[in-house]
């Protein structure tokens, strides 16, 4: 059967000569892999160019869907947005690609989430457009609210007595647990900043320095790997942090 759905590109591997697999977080399916034959020749002529699939393009499809199939076709392809920095800026090419990779980890089931479709479509069409201090904050703001797609959002209690984020059990306590796995004031302070954000405009006024930024960002993706299974490393990170220099 053929359906009509949005898709973000999340990976795209050569296959063949000619041809490409490329996986996309699709609005109506969730995760799905296509084959897509003769797009990276010129001996054919093809529909699809190979600059459609490069990671974070956001697209509008006509796929055919078959029960059972691990490998899916695109019959119909097009921009769903045409991004004016994301592929040319270095520092916003290194923060979607650190958004990628997150959703990459987070995303193991083939399973319809359109929540999370709509956030991370609105995350990349924002951060297109963002200043260089909202580009600079966001991947904290968006590791921090993506975990509430999967269940164990950090709870906002922050104040001058719960003043220390336990990073095992996702919330602000008076004094320091009895393991290693927490951040005191200022940091725990700044997270607060975040968890409140609304949208990454919002983290205008939030002004850190590189070091901080480092520190805090390891704490966000240590606390993934406290409740994320086998959630592991990831490989954009020191590039991020390389650019974000």
């Amino acid at each position: 059967m053929l359906f009509s759905t949005k898709g973000l590109v999340t990976r795209s591997v050569r296959y063949g000569e000619s041809s490409l697999v490329v996986t996309v977080f699709t609005e109506l399916f969730g995760l799905r892999s296509y084959i897509v034959n003769g797009v990276r020749t010129s001996k054919l002529k093809s529909a699809f160019k190979p600059a459609m699939f490069q990671p974070g393009a956001l697209l509008e499809l006509v796929v055919y869907e078959q029960e059972g199939k691990n490998l899916q076709r695109i019959k119909e392809c097009k921009w769903s947005i045409l991004y004016t920095e994301i592929f040319t800026s270095l520092a916003k090419n290194a923060v979607s690609l650190f958004i990628i990779e997150l959703l990459q980890k987070c995303l193991r089931q083939p399973e319809p989430q359109p929540e999370l479709f709509y956030f991370s479509e609105d995350a990349l069409i924002t951060l297109d457009k963002s200043s260089v201090t909202a580009t600079a904050n966001f991947p904290l703001f968006f590791t921090l609210h993506l975990s509430h797609f999967f269940g164990f959002r950090m709870e906002d209690e922050y104040s001058e007595k719960k003043n220390i984020l336990d990073l095992k059990e996702g919330n602000f306590v008076s004094s320091a647990p009895d393991h290693q796995y927490w951040l005191a004031a200022p940091f725990s302070e700044l997270i607060s900043y975040f968890l409140k954000a609304q949208h990454p405009s919002d983290t205008e006024n939030i002004h850190l320095n590189r070091d901080q930024r480092r520190k805090l960002l390891e704490a966000c993706l240590l606390y993934y790997s406290l409740h994320y299974p086998d959630f592991g490393v990831l490989k954009s990170v020191p590039v991020l942090q390389s650019v974000m220099e």
